[in-house]
């Protein structure tokens, strides 16, 4: 009997695994910290490459918020052997326009208005001039001959990540390119791409009724968790941060230790670790960035927040709940589908099909999944209703869920909706890479993404029920308003 249970459980094992447990997916760590997650799949002959940085906009201070995102367009500029016609020449011209940036930032302080106009004026005609030796976009353009797609990148609070499609026999031109990246990035066109970012927040933020308040209602809700502050950073901070500030930041926390790699497509796996531990290998490490320690008090009372604008009214209620690797976590994803997951949702159905007071209405759990987040509705009236039908319809809704629970239908209708995007992801490298590159980043583990996949088909109507008695409270949420000018 012994022998065959002993010969039957590895069966049994396999069998509660998940298909994407059960995916060949190959760890490896290289001796410099780098983790790498290799997942060899037959069909087109494309790979997919994902890096994640564990590092983003919460590893930042007040005076530097923005750094992480404004590395992220740097990282695009080249090296010493990528994007130049001359490295030498062009480097001999960073130090003045280095100095004369610190001059004018202090010129600013001072209200000099006249000599910032001057020096601004030197530090574009210096850039000028190392332009002449920069061949632009060449990083762009030599992944592009090559045959990349969707080459891009993105900054979140908990990390930046670099991505691109290659054609599969163009796969060790993707690690050759990107120890290269990491050895010897130059970040040129420094200050024109500054003025890019700070345009970027100008229209994303500070011209975007949407955006203020987003970053307002954030702002209200986070106090002392850095959460609260924008990844775009602020254009007080933007606007001082410095060629060495931002050098500094990459070569202190872009280290292979604080990366993970994830390559998914039609490759062979002892080839691609041949290239990683003969490109990206020898890259020394970096330092590990301090842990985030701040903790968000517990909030013991509502709170409110109204922006004036000349636009259409709008509402954003936000509610405290655990870091998205807490035991609840699951049951919060699905109560989140359950309001606004589709035209069958409770909040589509009441505000936009039944009472018509609402054009749409969406919900997240955010900004982050490492610490504490919240979880977020987002809805305009349509006129002539506003922004206190939809709070009380709304509140009436999460009312009736947390008294009754969610019905049989409701709950099969979410797990399908999970099931077929497990599906779609497992039918898309770059949807796998992503996946991959997350799972190992937050949990450590590559595998805990397709677990938690199981853990939300789990959930019971009682578990929903009390994640909304729990969590979803006056006591514990923050409203954010736009309201026009004139008060109405």
């Amino acid at each position: 009997m012994a022998a065959l249970l002993w010969l039957l459980t590895p069966a049994l094992a396999s069998a509660q695994l998940s298909p994407g447990e059960r995916l060949p997916v190959r760890s490896l760590t290289l001796g410099n910290g780098m983790r790498l997650v290799i997942l060899p799949r037959s069909g087109a002959p494309t790979v997919s490459f994902v890096v994640q940085y564990g590092v983003g906009g919460v590893n930042e201070r007040l005076g530097t918020t923005g750094i992480a995102h404004l590395l992220e367009h740097m990282l695009f500029k080249g090296t010493t052997t990528v994007g130049t016609r001359n490295v030498d020449a062009e480097l001999a011209l960073f130090p003045g326009m280095d100095a004369a940036h610190d001059s004018l930032v202090r010129a600013r302080s001072s209200g000099d208005s006249a000599t910032v106009r001057r020096l601004d004026q030197l530090i574009g005609e210096l850039e000028d001039s190392a332009r002449a030796f920069v061949e632009a976009n060449e990083f762009d353009r030599i992944l592009t001959r090559a045959g990349a797609q969707g080459l891009n990148a993105t900054t979140t609070n908990g990390s930046t990540i670099y991505f691109v499609e290659l054609p599969s026999n163009r796969t060790e031109l993707w690690f050759a390119l990107e120890a290269d990246r990491l050895l010897n990035p130059v970040f040129r066109e420094y200050y024109s791409e500054r003025d890019v970012v700070t345009e970027e927040r100008r229209m994303r933020v500070e011209t975007s009724p949407g955006g203020v308040l987003y970053e307002a209602h954030l702002a209200a809700a986070f106090t002392m968790h850095p959460y609260g502050v924008p990844v775009v950073g602020y254009m007080a901070d933007l606007e001082v941060l410095s060629r060495s500030d931002v050098e500094t930041y990459y070569r202190r926390f872009y280290g292979p230790n604080n990366a993970v790699v994830a390559i998914v497509g039609d490759i062979d796996p002892d080839r691609v670790e041949r290239w990683a531990r003969d490109y990206l290998g020898p890259i020394p490490g970096g330092e590990t960035p301090d842990a985030v320690t701040a903790v968000e008090p517990k909030q013991l009372g509502e709170r409110r927040v109204v922006v004036e604008w000349d636009a259409e009214p709008a509402l954003r209620i936000g509610w405290h709940v655990p870091a998205g690797v807490h035991d609840d976590a699951p049951a919060l994803a699905i109560l989140t589908s359950l309001l606004t997951g589709g035209r069958t949702s409770r909040l589509h159905r009441r505000l936009v099909i039944e009472d018509q007071i609402a054009g749409g209405v969406f919900s997240s759990l955010g900004p982050g999944s490492r610490y504490p987040q919240l979880l977020q509705i987002d809805t305009s009236p349509l006129a002539p209703h506003t922004t206190e039908e939809l709070e009380r319809a709304i509140y009436e809704e999460i009312a009736r869920l947390a008294s009754d629970g969610p019905a049989p239908n409701e709950l099969e209708r979410v797990r399908n909706q999970i099931a077929a995007g497990s599906i779609r992801r497992m039918q898309s490298h770059l949807g796998l890479a992503f996946q991959l590159a997350e799972s190992v980043s937050l949990f450590g583990d590559w595998t805990e993404t397709f677990r938690f996949s199981a853990q939300l088909r789990a959930v019971t109507a009682d578990d929903v029920q009390r994640m909304a008695r729990l969590y979803l409270t006056q006591q514990n949420r923050t409203v954010a308003t736009l309201v026009k000018k004139d008060g109405s």
